[in-house]
């Protein structure tokens, strides 16, 4: 059993480490990185997963995006230490953490993933939503937190430009 808890500042080296460890190298060259330069992550989606030890699990970290001019979540990155995966850990880490985005009123989220893991949770392929290059478009996904929360929303994917308060 895992308690979920929201990510403080003591956690922030050690969810790192585990980033580091799960990704590839390089992972902060991706376009998805360019989107978080200096602008702060949602504090109270982020997520931490530990075992009853105290031991680090998993994260989950969420970033606000601008898609035209509506505002979105970006999730990512989620990551399950090696020894853990398999449990269903990356599935509670994010049922839970939409759940939180849902009931503090965002609308929409938004991820680069794999199609077929991520339709599990509701997402799907957005048509019209770009992302930067070079991401294959197959793989920028997203899902409705609020009924038809993605209707009409299309354009490139961009640095917030605001509009919400992030303490939400």
């Amino acid at each position: 059993m895992y308690e979920l808890k929201l990510e403080t500042a003591r956690d922030v080296h050690e969810v790192e480490a585990l980033f580091d460890l799960c990704f590839a190298p390089g992972r902060e060259a991706l376009s998805s990185y360019r989107l978080r330069d200096d602008v702060p992550s949602v504090a109270a989606l982020n997520q931490v997963a530990r075992d009853p030890h105290g031991i680090l699990a998993g994260a989950i970290r969420f970033w606000p995006v601008s898609v035209g001019q509506a505002d979105a979540l970006l999730l990512g990155p989620v990551a399950v230490h090696p020894t853990r995966q398999g449990e269903g850990l990356a599935a509670q880490l994010i049922q839970h953490a939409m759940a939180r985005a849902a009931a503090r009123q965002w609308d929409r989220v938004m991820l680069v993933g794999d199609a077929p893991y991520y339709a599990r949770f509701g997402f799907e392929k957005l048509s019209g939503v770009v992302m930067p290059p070079p991401t294959n478009p197959d793989r920028v996904l997203g899902h409705a937190l609020t009924p038809s929360a993605w209707e009409g929303i299309a354009g490139d994917v961009t640095r917030w430009a605001g509009g919400r308060a992030l303490s939400d």
